[in-house]
């Protein structure tokens, strides 16, 4: 005769073991979630460097630790305008094809760990820059989390013009 399984038994995936992990970050009001398995740093933007020509989504460049990262604007990626105030800007230092990039927020918030199979579709309504950069919603509490998808985000029309 076979014993039951005990719950307790190591290496057994029970209840929120298998949660996936996002870095919360606010724009514009919005609460939006970065897989952590995609962050690297968070850090405080101090000076930045215009790069002439660029894109307008490219805010500049950073000096991070020696290293040059570029600084993209999470507002304007998602069709938003600038903030009226420059003072403390948070950034998300994330990587994609090998470059590093420094993602402008609003702010950072803490970590989450959701269970995956709670992912819901995007809302029919959302504007659509904001789907195309989207993975899907979670339904908090008292909120809507859009958990971004890193590789839309960091993806460019050139880049995709040239694929």
């Amino acid at each position: 005769m076979m014993k039951p399984a005990n719950m307790n038994t190591p290496g057994r995936t029970i209840g929120f073991s298998r949660a996936a992990e996002f870095v919360t970050v606010t724009v514009a009001g919005q609460m939006l979630g970065l897989p952590i398995n995609q962050v690297h740093d968070v850090f405080v933007v101090s000076e930045m460097t215009t790069v002439p020509l660029a894109l307008p989504e490219i805010a500049g460049l950073l000096n991070l630790r020696g290293r040059v990262v570029t600084a993209v604007s999470l507002r304007r990626r998602l069709g938003l305008t600038d903030p009226d105030s420059t003072e403390r800007r948070m950034a998300v230092g994330l990587e994609h094809g090998g470059e590093a990039y420094g993602l402008l927020v609003d702010e950072v918030g803490e970590v989450l760990k959701l269970d995956p199979d709670a992912m819901q579709p995007n809302p029919v309504h959302m504007d659509s820059r904001w789907v195309g950069l989207s993975q899907g919603v979670h339904q908090l509490q008292d909120k809507l989390l859009i958990i971004l998808d890193v590789d839309a985000v960091l993806t460019f029309e050139t880049e995709r013009e040239a694929a």
